[in-house]
């Protein structure tokens, strides 16, 4: 591998690679933060394959990733239950890098400052493939979820809001 191409590796790609899951990298021009829905849109991809990562705080202070589709939202109740807390909330914009080691619209669940208890949501079995952010703003990662969750010590859940 080339100088070049180590470069343009993030961190995620480096740990995916280090433990030899195949996955593929799809890059797309961006500035600044724009929500999945229109990233999915403007690249043409399914909103029910193309996934974001949610990071809350749980009332006993500790974190939690969530991995669901990008049109659906997170329900909070389901995902206390499913972290063991009395509740959880969204972790505040202004501490994402410090808690994850990413910047909003550019956060995966693989390479955080720490594994984090992380739940993907149970639709995501169906597919061979979906796509997460690939650890920075224009870069995806397409990965079998089975393989995501291997990586990541995931657990599927229902986590998501019905109807």
């Amino acid at each position: 591998m080339s100088k070049k191409e180590k470069e343009g590796k993030t961190n995620a790609m480096r740990i995916l690679d280090k433990n030899k899951i195949p996955y593929q990298v799809v890059t797309y021009d961006c500035e600044e933060f724009i929500d999945g829905v229109h990233v999915a849109d403007q690249l043409g991809q399914p909103y029910d394959i193309s996934f974001k990562t949610l990071v809350t705080v749980g009332k006993s202070g500790g974190h939690y990733v969530f991995v669901l589709p990008v049109d659906k939202e997170v329900d909070l109740k389901k995902a206390a239950r499913c972290a063991g807390e009395k509740s959880v909330e969204m972790l505040h914009v202004k501490d994402i890098n410090a808690v994850t080691g990413y910047i909003r619209g550019g956060c995966t669940p693989v390479g955080m400052k720490k594994l984090f208890p992380t739940f993907i949501h149970e639709s995501a079995e169906q597919f061979d493939k979906i796509i997460i952010s690939g650890g920075q703003l224009g870069v995806q990662i397409h990965i079998n979820p089975r393989d995501l969750a291997k990586a990541v010590n995931a657990v599927f859940a229902d986590i998501v809001f019905q109807g």
